[in-house]
């Protein structure tokens, strides 16, 4: 496959595409990149209220221009560029779930929230800053060690068990709160030796309870996978906390209604929920260490990078 794409590109460079269709492809990616450009713009730039909105439209039209002209000037390497990533996603349509359907879901998904998000940068940001120490995290995030399992299925048994019998309808949600009790109850925050970034194992921080915010959040995650559950980590500013995955709004609704009235209601008084929607519609509540209970305030809002753990 690899040998028959190198094969093909080889091709493509000694091909020339005739006119107009080198330029009706060089608009086509134009657009696509101009799209967010301008959202990011609109949102950020003071609204000079011109009739029929033709301060956005000559923006809009400004950077399709802008970029047309460099394009035009470095056409083969945009479309070659181009065509390398059909074939590698002509590639993954086969073998992975990186299909075009998938892609282009994804895209359209992205552009419909930063046209929601006041801060549509951010989204592009989350998309394309590496998240740190991947590897090394998804290494220590051990839900299948029988270890963490146990410890999982203990923190359920021993806090809110009558209420899963009251609301059995809900209980994997109550639960998943159940093992942010337990956590948040024994954590002991200490920091990562001096100059050297530690990542603790899920097992590892089972046996004192302590460590920094990332492994706090790799006990956490490690554990709602454990029994079930889809959570992330979000990285912001010098810091990572844990986000429990809880459905659509009306999922919201509920954990709102469970965690005010039923299960944290000396802990939460009047204080607000705090969460994340992210491009498809999924809310995603806060489970940080510094949280006294489910959806508590955040220490950083903005959102650098996620990594999702299902």
């Amino acid at each position: 496959m690899i040998q028959k794409a190198i094969y093909y590109i080889k091709k493509v460079i000694q091909y020339q595409i005739p006119k107009p269709w080198d330029f009706i492809i060089l608009l086509i990616i134009n657009i696509l990149i101009v799209l967010p450009l301008f959202l990011i713009i609109h949102h950020n730039l003071v609204d000079f209220e011109w009739a029929l909105n033709i301060d956005r439209i000559l923006i809009f039209l400004g950077l399709v221009t802008f970029i047309q002209f460099i394009f035009l000037k470095i056409r083969k390497f945009v479309i070659l560029s181009a065509i390398i990533y059909l074939i590698v996603l002509l590639y993954g349509t086969q073998k992975t779930n990186m299909t075009f359907e998938r892609v282009f879901q994804d895209y359209t998904f992205m552009l419909h929230a930063m046209a929601e998000n006041p801060y549509p940068e951010e989204i592009i940001l989350a998309k394309i800053i590496p998240f740190p120490n991947k590897s090394e995290i998804l290494k220590a995030i051990e839900y299948q060690d029988s270890r963490v399992r146990n410890f999982a299925v203990f923190a359920t048994t021993k806090n809110f068990r009558e209420d899963v019998l009251t609301y059995r309808q809900h209980r994997k949600m109550i639960q998943y709160f159940a093992i942010f009790k337990e956590i948040h109850q024994r954590w002991n925050y200490v920091s990562d030796p001096k100059s050297k970034q530690y990542i603790a194992k899920a097992t590892e921080s089972l046996v004192h309870f302590s460590g920094d915010c990332d492994d706090h959040s790799i006990l956490m995650v490690s554990c709602i996978r454990a029994i079930g559950g889809t959570s992330r980590l979000v990285h912001t500013n010098g810091h990572i906390y844990p986000e429990l995955l809880l459905g659509k709004k009306k999922d919201l609704e509920t954990a709102n209604y469970l965690i005010r009235n039923v299960l944290f209601k000396n802990e939460i008084g009047h204080k607000g929920i705090y969460y994340h929607e992210d491009e498809r519609g999924d809310i995603w509540l806060n489970l940080d260490y510094t949280a006294k209970y489910p959806g508590g305030p955040f220490l950083h809002p903005e959102i650098f990078g996620v990594l999702v753990i299902n």
